[in-house]
């Protein structure tokens, strides 16, 4: 398990994987693979071309979970794909429903590691949207989020970050036309297999890039990196502190890529693609929610083509390691914040809508309870 200090002192990304890690006997899956892949796939199985082209719409345009479901294919070649392969990876093991009708779900993969995905629905846009995942667990350890207390136990696969998409899509019956990738992990530091799964939802499940928002704790190389991939997704920077003093004590990642480093990448970033970013603001009581705190934050960004979304605290559950003097601010104090941003700043500021939260799948509040 790769500690916090290692990421910090010393970060490395792992080494990636194209296939899902896979136990004794278990077929590779083939949600993940891309049109070419699935072309090359055939030329190797003697098919057809445009067996392909089925393949690749019962996979993502139809979302099938079965072989058998693929009737326009024949008998055998459907038998001989099911001795090859399988259609995912990992299997959905628990739903959970909350009463705002989020519905948070716990995948066990192949190798019995257990990751969630939420799927949310916004009355406002009349949309669905999933919240992915991809590590099983997280590294950067930030001390109000329930992912970090697991460690970072491995990165997923390019499969198993799509598959989250189409099994829930299949299981709940919904087009889900936006994707967030703010479930457990952090995006960047899987950043080959995060970065192509982006391209398979684009291209093959048919969700639009601007519709895609990548969340990073701030990891400057990779997103110099992402700034030349020419995909106009939404970054999402957590940044949830004005100054180094407190975003040091509550996100070590800050030690190894301070302010003064963080967001010079950010202005090359909007340089390079002009996308508006999100700045992540998680408001905690005496912490980082006072006046002064919201005028440092605007000094800070006010170059900044971006939005701010502030993030009332939603505290880790009591069986997890938590911060017990970690509590939520008042609706005064959230929206004192709010005013100062708004009219000494001129920023357009949002407070997170919650959802899940009595499923602990409100943000920050992510992690597997079941099988770790």
């Amino acid at each position: 398990m790769l500690t916090i200090d290692n990421a910090v002192a010393d970060y490395t990304p792992m080494t990636t994987t194209t296939e899902a890690p896979q136990a004794d006997g278990t077929l590779p899956a083939l949600i993940g693979k891309t049109k070419v892949e699935l072309r090359d796939l055939m030329a190797e199985l003697k098919q057809p071309k445009f067996r392909a082209d089925q393949l690749h719409n019962w996979l993502y345009v139809r979302c099938a979970q079965s072989f058998d479901d693929m009737t326009n294919m024949s008998k055998a070649f459907r038998e001989e794909l099911s001795s090859r392969y399988q259609i995912n990876s990992m299997t959905i093991e628990q739903t959970q429903v909350s009463q705002d009708g989020t519905v948070k779900y716990l995948f066990r993969c192949a190798d019995g590691n257990v990751i969630e995905s939420v799927l949310m629905f916004f009355k406002d846009r009349e949309s669905y949207a999933i919240c992915l995942s991809t590590q099983v667990g997280c590294a950067i350890n930030c001390s109000f989020c329930a992912t970090g207390k697991i460690g970072l136990k491995r990165h997923l696969s390019t499969s198993e970050i799509v598959e989250q998409y189409t099994a829930v899509q299949a299981h709940s019956g919904k087009e889900i036309r936006n994707v967030v990738f703010m479930g457990q992990g952090e995006p960047l530091h899987n950043y080959e297999n995060s970065v192509k799964a982006i391209r398979v939802l684009n291209d093959s499940c048919e969700v639009g890039m601007r519709r895609m928002t990548v969340s990073t704790s701030g990891l400057v190389d990779h997103i110099d990196k992402l700034a030349d991939e020419n995909m106009p997704i939404t970054l999402a920077v957590s940044l949830h502190a004005p100054n180094n003093e407190i975003r040091s004590a509550i996100m070590p990642i800050n030690k190894r890529w301070p302010l003064e480093t963080l967001i010079p990448s950010l202005e090359r970033y909007l340089a390079s693609t002009n996308r508006r970013l999100t700045m992540e603001y998680i408001l905690i009581a005496g912490v980082n929610d006072q006046p002064q705190h919201a005028h440092e934050l605007g000094q800070l960004v006010k170059h900044l083509k971006c939005n701010i979304n502030l993030i009332p605290y939603n505290p880790i559950a009591e069986d997890l390691p938590r911060r017990p003097d970690y509590t939520r601010p008042s609706n005064n104090t959230i929206h004192a914040f709010m005013r100062v941003l708004l009219n000494e700043y001129n920023k357009k500021v949002t407070i997170r809508m919650e959802r899940g939260t009595d499923i602990d799948a409100a943000c920050g509040q992510l992690a597997n309870k079941v099988g770790v």
